[in-house]
C-alpha cells in the first residue's frame, strides 16, 4: 500500500473524530539502532506514574517545571504536583474535563487545556482551580502567558488571549484554516507587545497584545501537490524568539526561516520540512526535520553544521539541551543522547513505552514521560 494510500486511511478514520485534522504517516521506514559512543549513561533517580498517561489519542501532555516541582497530567484529567528532587507527589487533583494540552507552570500557577475547549488555572501550592474558561475549540498547545495574559492556540486556528489573574477573554484572533490539517497546533510565542503564532495555512502572524489585530504576516511554506495531504503546511512548532530580535520557524512540507522580528523580513531560509519546534544553544540551531534527521545549523546564516540520520524514522520528539548534549525521544520508548557539538550519539537509556512527548530538562537533569504516563527523573554521567 502506498504512502498516500495508508496517509488518506489514517486520516478517514481520523476524521470521525476531529472532522479536519491528519495524522503525519510515516514516510520513512525507522533505522535499526547502531552502538553508541557510551560515553553518557542516564541513571534514574525515581520513577513516578502518572495516571494513564497520553491515552490512544495520543495527546501532548508534556509535563512542566517551575522551580523545585514538576506537573504532570493523564488524558483523563489527572493533574499531579511532584517534588523534583524526590520524586515525591505534592498534591492530585481529577478535573472535571479530559486535559489534551502541554502545561504550563509559571508564578504560582499551573496552566492547561481540555478536550472540551476550556482553559484551566490551578494553584501550584495545592491544586485548587482558580478559574476555567472555554475557547472556540479543543486546545492542544501549551497556553503561554506574558505579564497579564495568557495565550491559547486552539485546534481550529483561533488565537485567544485571556486575562491571567480571572480567564476573561480580552481578545480573539481568527486565521484562515485549511480543510485538512496536522492534528496539532502551533504554539503561540508570547512577549508583553506582541504574540508570534504559526497557523495551520503555513502564514506566521504577529498579533498586538493590545487589541488582538495583526501587525504583519509572512507565508512560510506554501501548499504544493494535488493531494490534501502533499498540501499540509502547517506551522506545528513554537517560534524561537532570541535577545536579539530573530526570530527562527519551522513548517511542515515547507521550510526552516530565521525572520526579523519586527518587519518579519526574512534574513535567510533552508527547505527543511518540520513540525518540531527549532532549539537554539548558542550559535547552534537544532531541528528535528519529518524524517527524524537531527539538524545542527549556525543560526547566523542557516548552513549545515552536522546532520545526524541514525536515528531516520524513530519520530523523534523535538530535542532538549542539557550539560551539552542533546536529548531526544522516540516511538519505541528510547531517550537518545547526542553530542551538542559533534553530532555524535554518545548514549542511550529505555523508557517504559514510547516517548512522544520532548523531554524537560533543568540544564543538568533530564525528566522524560512516557505515552503510558511513566515519568523518570535521570542524571546524566558524566
Amino acid at each position: 500500500m502506498s504512502k498516500t494510500t495508508l496517509a488518506i486511511a489514517a486520516t478517514a478514520a481520523l476524521g470521525l473524530l476531529t472532522g479536519c485534522a491528519a495524522q503525519v504517516e510515516p514516510e520513512y521506514a525507522p533505522k535499526a539502532l547502531q552502538d553508541t559512543a557510551d560515553t553518557t549513561t542516564a541513571k534514574v533517580l525515581w520513577e513516578e506514574q502518572v495516571g494513564d498517561g497520553l491515552g490512544q489519542g495520543g495527546y501532548p501532555l508534556a509535563p512542566a517545571q517551575d522551580s523545585d516541582t514538576l506537573f504532570a497530567a493523564d488524558h483523563e484529567g489527572l493533574v499531579e504536583a511532584i517534588d523534583a528532587d524526590s520524586g515525591e507527589p505534592r498534591w492530585q487533583i481529577e478535573l472535571d474535563a479530559a486535559a489534551s494540552s502541554a502545561l504550563t507552570a509559571v508564578a504560582g500557577r499551573v496552566y492547561l487545556g481540555t478536550r472540551n475547549g476550556e482553559v484551566v488555572a490551578l494553584d501550584q501550592s495545592n491544586g485548587e482551580v482558580l478559574w476555567h474558561t472555554r475557547v472556540s475549540s479543543e486546545v492542544l498547545a501549551a497556553p503561554q502567558p506574558n505579564s497579564s495574559l495568557l495565550v491559547v492556540q486552539a485546534i481550529d486556528g483561533s488565537v485567544t488571549a485571556l486575562d491571567r489573574d480571572t480567564g476573561a477573554e480580552r481578545w480573539v484572533y481568527s486565521g484562515n484554516r485549511p480543510t485538512l490539517t496536522l492534528r496539532s497546533t502551533g504554539t503561540p510565542r508570547v512577549i508583553d507587545q506582541v504574540t508570534f503564532a504559526g497557523l495551520a495555512n503555513g502564514r506566521l502572524v504577529t498579533i498586538d497584545n493590545r487589541s488582538g489585530q495583526a501587525l504583519w504576516e509572512r507565508r512560510i511554506a506554501v501548499p504544493q501537490g494535488r493531494s490534501e495531504i502533499e498540501r499540509l503546511v502547517d506551522l506545528a512548532g513554537q517560534p524561537l524568539l532570541t535577545q536579539d530580535g530573530r526570530l527562527f520557524v519551522t513548517s511542515y512540507n515547507g521550510r526552516l526561516a530565521a525572520l526579523q522580528a519586527t518587519s518579519g523580513e526574512i534574513l535567510w531560509s533552508r527547505d527543511i520540512s518540520s513540525y518540531r519546534s527549532p532549539m537554539l544553544v548558542g550559535d547552534y540551531l537544532f531541528v528535528v526535520d519529518e524524517a527524524s534527521h537531527v539538524i545542527a545549523l549556525n543560526a547566523g546564516n542557516g548552513e549545515t553544521l552536522w546532520q545526524l540520520d541514525d536515528l531516520e524514522g524513530r519520530e523523534l520528539t523535538a530535542p532538549t539541551f542539557a550539560d551539552g548534549r542533546l536529548a531526544v525521544g522516540d516511538f519505541e520508548g528510547y531517550l537518545h543522547l547526542i553530542d551538542a557539538r559533534e553530532g555524535t550519539l554518545v548514549g542511550r537509556t529505555e523508557a517504559d513505552d514510547a516517548i512522544s512527548v520532548a523531554p524537560l530538562t533543568d540544564g543538568k537533569r533530564v525528566y522524560t514521560l512516557a505515552d503510558d504516563g511513566s515519568l523518570e527523573a535521570l542524571e546524566l554521567q558524566p
